[in-house]
């Protein structure tokens, strides 16, 4: 069965629960009440689509846009891609671009500026995948600030 490409539904949580395991495994899921209430805020602000590659119901590949009002560039939005993951057994398969291109293309039609999107991974596979989905490596310097 080919997967489905397709903005996540509220019933999507646990299988993104999951899912998510494949992007941060060391990371303790959230209590139950907290991801439903981050899962709703993400459903519903206006500004996010999480985008989901679905095979049989179940997300396999992910990633989240967010689509940010601006005051400069005539008034055009700008984008920020975060949180891309794809299972392990369901790699290599375009399912990682698949979910790429659809969050490019709602950013497209959103007439941003520009999409960014910032991966802590060195591993020159994962840098060289970002590439062949559109993205230019080293653009600007990122700088990070992270609360507890």
């Amino acid at each position: 069965m080919a997967a489905v490409i397709r903005p996540a539904r509220a019933e999507d949580l646990p299988g993104m629960l999951e899912l998510y395991r494949h992007l941060s495994p060391d990371n303790a899921p959230p209590a139950p009440a907290v991801a439903e209430a981050a899962w709703q805020a993400l459903l519903q602000s206006g500004l996010t689509t999480v985008f989901v590659a679905a095979e049989a119901g179940r997300p396999v590949a992910s990633c989240t846009l967010v689509v940010v009002p601006n005051l400069t560039r005539g008034g055009r939005p700008y984008a920020v891609i975060e949180n891309v993951v794809t299972h392990a057994d369901f790699r290599r398969r375009g399912l990682g671009h698949g979910v790429l291109r659809a969050a490019l293309d709602a950013a497209c039609a959103a007439d941003c500026y520009k999409v960014m999107l910032a991966s802590g991974s060195k591993q020159e596979a994962t840098l060289r995948f970002y590439e062949a989905a559109g993205f230019t490596r080293g653009g600007k310097t990122f700088f990070e600030a992270r609360r507890r």
